[in-house]
């Protein structure tokens, strides 16, 4: 498949990165050249020099030939248009831009992108991305990241190994005996910083952060294994009101109900526009680094504060201090990546990381074949493909530990019809399942080959 990247920022390049180990062919575009060299060093990518918005550029990166182009520069108006002539002059079959202005995503303007104007097929905004992660934690408290799998019948949890955690020093095959009645897989645990797919044998340590897929229904019970019996927050501070605040907002307005929300913010025009915008909000001007400040929103009653400024050591510090103060849980938005090592052992496990939600939330759309979805597993470490079984699947009518999947990988359960089957050794995959499998990222081409899974756009 050959995919142009407008744009070499950390969105860019980690997509850029991930398709070229694919064996895609990746052409990246970008007008700063010390972005370009950096991207060159770290993926087996073309790049060029320019401005995405030039039909020249364009024409030069291959437009002519691709499948795909993702236009993620720190310009709307240069994604829109690289998208517009990615369309108008080249014929590129699928165009994603990240969008971030919140007007252009109003559903007043929604006929501005489609085939006869603009025609985008995937428009992605960070900041509503960010929002609905972060909702999804607010919905199942306790848990560092939550993702919906097959319409909702499963999810991919992950959680901290905290001191009271009842399964740690504990044999992951003894699991099974201690919850049997709980549909529930451990598929990945990231310690120190890395990550990976344990072995029957191998035991959580206490701060593991361990991805399992649990059913639907016993999303409380598997938690509650783990030492995590949080109840959903009711009362939950926001720091920070620039547009992930705004998106914020509107996400728990809409879908965490009778939720009491209060709202941190320096800047005296957006507390004004905050204060307009939402009536049932109570919006203070304040430093949220102020302990008097802490005092007067009740920190100690409050169950979560959530820290999304622009500002990854605001957000930090404002985060442990709230813990200090007693607040039940912090999620702080952290965008350097060289934080990543610190916010476990500063017992800040509820991290949200932009660029990885964005990259996971564009990933989701390069879809090959029978690969219904995709969804990233710690940090780029495993992808998450659920697949449909069709009867060309050299794998079919095979128990699994026969069929043959590379190490590393793993079946981590099987949607037939509307049954989730956690399954073993001896499990068959049936025509028409849906096949949800961990694939560590040097495995996924084999793992879509065995399911006949040819590159696809659609």
């Amino acid at each position: 498949m050959r995919v142009i990247v407008c744009g070499a920022g950390q969105v860019g390049s980690s997509i850029a990165s991930y398709l070229s180990r694919e064996n895609n062919d990746v052409t990246v575009i970008d007008t700063d050249a010390d972005v370009i060299a950096d991207v060159n060093a770290h993926a087996d990518v073309n790049s060029i020099i320019g401005s995405a918005s030039n039909p020249d550029v364009l024409n030069n990166a291959g437009a002519n030939d691709a499948d795909m182009i993702i236009a993620v520069t720190n310009s709307d108006e240069v994604n829109m248009v690289a998208c517009q002539i990615a369309h108008s002059l080249f014929n590129v079959p699928k165009k994603v831009a990240r969008l971030r202005q919140a007007e252009l995503r109003n559903s007043r303007w929604a006929n501005l992108f489609s085939r006869a104007h603009m025609p985008i097929d995937v428009i992605v905004s960070p900041e509503a991305e960010v929002a609905k992660a972060v909702s999804m934690r607010l919905a199942v408290p306790g848990t560092t990241s939550v993702v919906p799998l097959a319409g909702k019948k499963a999810y991919l949890c992950g959680v901290i190994c905290e001191e009271d955690c009842p399964v740690i020093n504990t044999p992951l095959r003894q699991l099974r005996s201690l919850f049997p009645d709980i549909k529930a897989k451990i598929l990945t645990i990231m310690r120190h910083g890395k990550a990976f797919v344990p072995e029957p044998d191998d035991q959580m340590l206490m701060w593991d952060e361990v991805f399992f897929l649990v059913e639907s229904s016993q999303v409380e019970r598997a938690l509650s294994a783990f030492g995590h019996e949080e109840k959903k927050a009711h009362n939950v501070v926001i720091v920070g009101g620039g547009k992930i605040g705004h998106a914020l907002l509107d996400e728990i307005s809409e879908n965490q109900k009778g939720m009491n929300v209060k709202i941190i913010e320096q800047n005296s025009d957006k507390t004004q526009e905050l204060s307009e915008a939402y009536e049932d909000v109570i919006v203070l001007e304040a430093d949220s680094l102020d302990r008097q400040v802490m005092e007067e929103v009740n920190i100690s009653h409050v169950e979560t504060l959530i820290a999304v400024t622009d500002n990854d050591e605001t957000n930090i510090l404002t985060s442990m201090m709230a813990l200090q103060e007693g607040c039940e849980r912090v999620i702080p938005l952290v965008n350097q990546t060289i934080y990543n090592s610190l916010t476990g052992s500063l017992g800040l496990g509820s991290v949200i990381s932009p660029r990885a939600i964005t990259v996971s939330s564009i990933m989701r759309h390069v879809r090959r074949g029978r690969v219904k979805a995709v969804h990233d597993v710690a940090s780029n470490f495993a992808e998450l493909l659920e697949i449909g079984v069709s009867e060309s699947c050299s794998v079919l009518n095979t128990p699994i530990q026969d069929a043959g999947f590379p190490e590393g990988v793993v079946v981590a359960a099987i949607i037939r019809k509307d049954e989730v089957i956690i399954p073993d050794g001896d499990t068959i995959i049936r025509v028409d399942d849906l096949a949800i499998i961990l694939a560590p990222t040097d495995h996924v081409s084999s793992v879509e080959k065995m399911f006949s899974a040819q590159v696809d756009i659609f």
